[in-house]
């Protein structure tokens, strides 16, 4: 081994350059080699970036799960893999599915953020709602129990986007599909009626509407 007082400073200079290179690309190695083994480790059917697979890990104790008719971030009418599709009535995924279609030439997307729901599902979110807006009354104006819930009962959905909610208001009616609530421009019910006589008037939120006990 050459001491190091008689290498060189220019010669010390290049062989710390090279280490350090020799580390770096260690480093890259490593990095590269835990990446793909994490990516490997993902099962197949893991959600990813809002794309649920067909081998989605069970969901933790007590936690909604897609069962529960949770669906992932840019699912629609003809998504009916996902139970929260599968559980609406057929008259109205088929109807939000033509209109669907149709809303797809004027280059309009229709997504459904939320469909059948589960009872728990449905109650979790009342919950959830009284602690938000501070008290059941205020929290009834948004969210139905699961006894009164049109979404249990699998015959509502949640539209997104903003076009897309746009498109149904001004077309809705052809298909049957009204907005029921004033406070919900985004809650769609089927209304067979309304294809000849049109959408009712919506009410203003859901305390108004019989349905829910008064």
């Amino acid at each position: 081994m050459i001491p190091t007082a008689t290498v060189p400073a220019r010669t010390r200079r290049v062989l710390r350059a090279v280490l350090v290179s020799l580390l770096v690309a260690a480093l890259a190695i490593a990095g590269v080699t835990v990446y793909r083994s994490a990516s490997a480790a993902v099962p197949t059917g893991s959600i990813v970036d809002g794309t649920s697979l067909a081998d989605a890990p069970p969901a933790p104790d007590g936690a909604v799960a897609q069962d529960d008719g949770l669906l992932p971030s840019g699912a629609t009418a003809f998504d009916e893999a996902y139970p929260g599709i599968a559980g609406l009535s057929h008259g109205l995924r088929e109807a939000l599915q033509r209109a669907s279609h149709d809303a797809a030439a004027d280059d309009i997307v229709v997504l459904v953020n939320s469909g059948w729901r589960s009872a728990e599902y449905q109650d979790r979110l009342l919950q959830e709602a009284v602690s938000q807006y501070g008290s059941a009354e205020e929290a009834a104006r948004w969210v139905a129990s699961s006894t009164t819930s049109a979404h249990v009962a699998g015959d509502a959905v949640d539209v997104g986007s903003y076009d897309a909610v746009d498109w149904l208001t001004a077309h809705g009616a052809a298909y049957g599909l009204c907005q029921t609530y004033g406070n919900e421009s985004w809650h769609f019910e089927l209304r067979p009626e309304a294809i000849d006589h049109g959408c009712p008037a919506p009410y203003a939120d859901p305390t108004h509407d019989p349905r829910m006990g008064g």
